[in-house]
């Protein structure tokens, strides 16, 4: 798996206004594959701005983003379209479960551009529910799931296109404190399995857990310091 590199990074909303506001500001860091990364530090601090850019899911107003010796920065956005497909899966703060249909369809959700065979996707999707023992809820429909069978779901959904890299925002955020510890156990799986994880927390279960590889703090914008 490769690693992330983020060179002299700026991310500034409504650039050139009166309320312009530089979210990341000049931020240089590496985040290393099949490592457990935890971006810290206050409300309003670039942490989840620094994360969605990682992901691809923004792109940086200056500055270059490398995936291995992949510069993604500058791709066209149907090519970083097609790069968070197969090299990332994201678990959002409130899960973003599409109600109406099943956790199995939920799971799916993301493989469906991809194409290949229905049936196949169908068997890998219940194994992933299966290894996080909710098999059993594959046909309820996602507002009947409970907050830790919704939790496990969306981490089910995150891993159906099989990414080397999970990014999760501010994942327990919204569970009590016996469903964050699962979701510790379950990041502590992903590790062994050499996923490279990179979340955005203020939560001390989070960036306190054993597992976790490096913290990094942040603040105004910046890097503050990190912590192995």
């Amino acid at each position: 798996m490769m690693m992330l590199e983020l060179k002299n990074i700026r991310k500034v909303f409504n650039q050139g206004k009166s309320y312009e506001l530089v979210a990341v500001d000049e931020v240089t860091v590496t985040l290393e594959a099949k490592k457990i990364t935890v971006l810290k530090g206050p409300s309003g601090s670039g942490k989840t701005t620094l994360l969605s850019l990682a992901g691809c899911m923004a792109r940086p107003t200056s500055g270059r983003i490398f995936l291995g010796d992949r510069e993604l920065s500058s791709l066209p956005e149907r090519f970083l379209t097609e790069i968070r497909r197969t090299h990332f899966g994201f678990i959002f703060q409130q899960f973003n479960l599409v109600k109406g249909i099943t956790a199995l369809e939920n799971v799916m959700l993301p493989a469906y551009p991809l194409g290949g065979p229905h049936g196949a996707l169908k068997k890998h999707a219940r194994e992933l529910l299966e290894l996080f023992g909710i098999e059993g809820r594959a046909s309820s429909k996602a507002e009947w799931l409970s907050g830790g069978e919704a939790q496990r779901t969306a981490i089910a959904r995150a891993l159906i296109n099989n990414p080397g890299v999970i990014i999760a925002d501010e994942p327990t955020a919204h569970l009590d404190t016996k469903l964050s510890r699962e979701f510790m156990d379950i990041v502590g799986r992903l590790k062994e399995q050499q996923k490279t994880v990179i979340i955005a927390s203020h939560d001390p279960l989070v960036y306190e857990a054993a597992m976790i590889d490096r913290v990094i703090s942040m603040r105004d914008g910046k890097i503050e310091g990190t912590k192995a």
